[in-house]
């Protein structure tokens, strides 16, 4: 496997290996996730994917933007809090790459949708 240097592989790969670490002492999986766990980090993948920021991505954590829904925020806010600590025994690379990334300034919020160059007002602001 090739190493990865962009931003948003290396929150997924932290990701990933915070979630396996919390389903293996919690729910007792010896390799891979269970089904729950599994669709925790296919959800994460599909909020990383979908980021605005993309490689200027900050940490969750300092993210002004909250794209998890309460439910699997919830969830994965438990997962952190348990593995965060312990992420740093069973992958110290990944914990050291975080902790320098959580350092960084987070980037100013980006509007949802670009104005278009050229774009008109709408009738009904024109009177």
């Amino acid at each position: 496997m090739m190493a990865s240097h962009s931003r948003v592989d290396s929150e997924r790969q932290t990701i990933e290996a915070m979630i396996a670490l919390a389903c293996r002492d919690w729910h007792g999986t010896k390799n891979g996730l269970c089904a729950d766990c599994q669709e925790l980090f296919d959800y994460s993948c599909f909020r990383l994917a979908k980021c605005p920021y993309k490689e200027e991505k900050p940490t969750c954590e300092k993210c002004p933007i909250h794209c998890y829904r309460p439910d699997q925020r919830r969830l994965i806010r438990e997962v952190m809090r348990y593995a965060g600590p312990r992420i740093l025994l069973e992958h110290p690379i990944l914990a050291v790459k975080h902790m320098i990334a959580s350092r960084r300034p987070v980037p100013p919020p980006r509007s949802k949708r670009p104005k278009r160059p050229g774009a008109q007002a709408s009738p009904a602001s024109a009177n």
